[in-house]
């Protein structure tokens, strides 16, 4: 009898985790967040909601993280990353191997460690959303920009670094767009300047923007890569994937493409549907200039159904079809 209950015991310690590691893992799959998804504040704090429209539930992923890691190991199967911005870890896998994730610094290399477990490679976003680094008057502040980074200096992911797990240092989103800083787009230089402190840091870091490349007037010192996001209002994609190569070629950059999945399609505002998925997809990966491929953005319902899928494996194929490439600018 003794013997029984001290089993049942120790049956129910050895459940408990898993328990945790499922409800966690329910939750993990069906968050979502904005372009600029802000994981670095502790998963009890409130956390803004998407564009999309969806609750986001805040949730650390490094739970979920630490537990699978135990259980699977892959290495990333060649060409270019392909994935969304603010997908858990949990989505890294054999449709998925890239994404733009904000970390909270404490739990960065456990996460690191779980992306590549699972054959995944990142762009990270450190400085996180940008309503902390406003200054009163809505425009973009430099110093409270630094701020947000510094926050990462204690934290050693090197390893990660040569390895090629981090695609790169994702500094800001849109600056060019007056409507995010009050009226006051952020002027390449203050963008290069900002580049420039991260490699003042980590010098073998790449820096990406999301801009066109266009926005630079010249080859710029310190930021290596573009990114050109397609949506249907933008006009023939062919042509849109081939200004972009050109305009990056020509500064010397590197260059991410993706879709806005969620907001891109036709009519303006709506979901793309798999075909356009699939047809616009296809032309920004009929060039072989790109170095990643990253959507806008994770959403588990929408990316949930057959369709999409469907759609996104072809793509997938395509991006692992390609010769791999850093994002590092080539001058």
């Amino acid at each position: 009898m003794t013997h029984s209950f001290k089993l049942s015991r120790r049956i129910a310690r050895l459940r408990a985790p898993a328990l945790a590691t499922l409800i966690f893992s329910f939750v993990g799959c069906n968050s979502t967040d904005s372009l600029n998804p802000e994981s670095s504040v502790p998963p009890t704090a409130a956390q803004p909601g998407s564009d999309a429209g969806v609750q986001v539930v805040p949730v650390d992923d490094s739970m979920l993280a630490s537990s699978q890691t135990m259980f699977t190991t892959s290495s990333f199967a060649g060409g270019i990353p392909i994935g969304t911005s603010a997908q858990p870890t949990s989505q890294f896998g054999s449709l998925y191997n890239g994404a733009l994730r904000n970390i909270w610094p404490n739990s960065l290399v456990s996460e690191l460690a779980a992306i590549k477990s699972r054959g995944g490679k990142v762009v990270l976003m450190f400085a996180g959303s940008e309503r902390y680094y406003k200054d009163a008057s809505g425009h973009f502040s430099l110093t409270k920009w630094k701020q947000r980074i510094d926050r990462f200096r204690g934290t050693n992911f090197s390893s990660y670094i040569n390895d090629g797990t981090i695609v790169g240092h994702y500094l800001i989103d849109e600056p060019q767009d007056p409507t995010n800083w009050n009226g006051q787009p952020v002027p390449p230089s203050t963008v290069d300047a900002m580049g420039q402190y991260s490699k003042g840091i980590w010098p073998n870091l790449v820096t990406i923007v999301r801009v066109v490349p266009s926005y630079f007037p010249g080859n710029p010192h310190y930021v290596d890569a573009a990114w050109a996001q397609y949506l249907a209002k933008r006009g023939n994609v062919y042509d849109y994937i081939k200004k972009n190569v050109a305009d990056a070629q020509n500064r010397g950059m590197a260059l991410i493409v993706g879709l806005n999945v969620i907001k891109g399609g036709n009519p303006n505002g709506t979901n793309m549907n798999a075909t356009e998925v699939q047809t616009y997809g296809s032309a920004l990966l009929s060039s072989s200039y790109p170095c990643a491929f990253i959507s806008w953005q994770y959403n588990s319902t929408y990316l949930s159904s057959s369709s999409i899928k469907s759609a996104m494996d072809v793509l997938r194929n395509k991006a692992q079809n390609r010769s791999a490439k850093t994002c590092r600018a080539s001058s």
